[in-house]
């Protein structure tokens, strides 16, 4: 692996740490879009191309903007409580607790008897467009029902109580 990707790979981490460890919500949704691009940034490096302009207009671009205006509508009394976890005892525990986690997956990774796998070919737009267009139709139509009936449900319960 080269330079550009342990460069790319530590910005991500970095993002993601910062949204772990900043006291200020607004920074640490401000971390997590850094993050987002880190993580689109590996896929335009792996080739990626299609999910790397995904990555970066979905995450980082429509959930990080909804993030910082859910911030930014909730009232200030309940963002001074949005972090509560502010002793030390608590941050510590969880710290070991999640970094006895990663060393797990990191020595069940390292001592996995499956041989490393070279990348494939890139999966263009097209190929992605005719896998869901033709092979998984039927899954695709089903998740776009489930998105409008999300998106109704979600109108219905913003307007409130009046039923017509």
């Amino acid at each position: 692996m080269s330079i550009i990707f342990y460069f790319l790979a530590a910005v991500t981490i970095i993002g993601a740490l910062g949204v772990v460890l900043s006291p200020n919500v607004v920074h640490s949704a401000l971390f997590l879009v850094l993050s987002f691009i880190g993580v689109a940034a590996i896929y335009f490096y792996i080739g990626a191309e299609f999910l790397g302009a995904v990555q970066l207009m979905v995450y980082s671009g429509a959930v990080a903007v909804l993030i910082v205006m859910a911030i930014m509508l909730t009232r200030r009394d309940s963002m001074a409580q949005s972090n509560p976890s502010q002793k030390l005892f608590r941050r510590v525990v969880t710290g070991l607790l999640a970094g006895g986690f990663f060393f797990l997956i990191g020595l069940g990774i390292v001592l996995s008897p499956l041989p490393g796998g070279e990348l494939g070919a890139s999966t263009g737009a097209q190929e992605i467009a005719r896998l869901m267009l033709g092979t998984y139709i039927l899954p695709f139509e089903i998740v776009a029902v489930l998105l409008l009936v999300a998106m109704v449900g979600a109108l219905v319960l913003a307007r409130g109580g009046d039923t017509a």
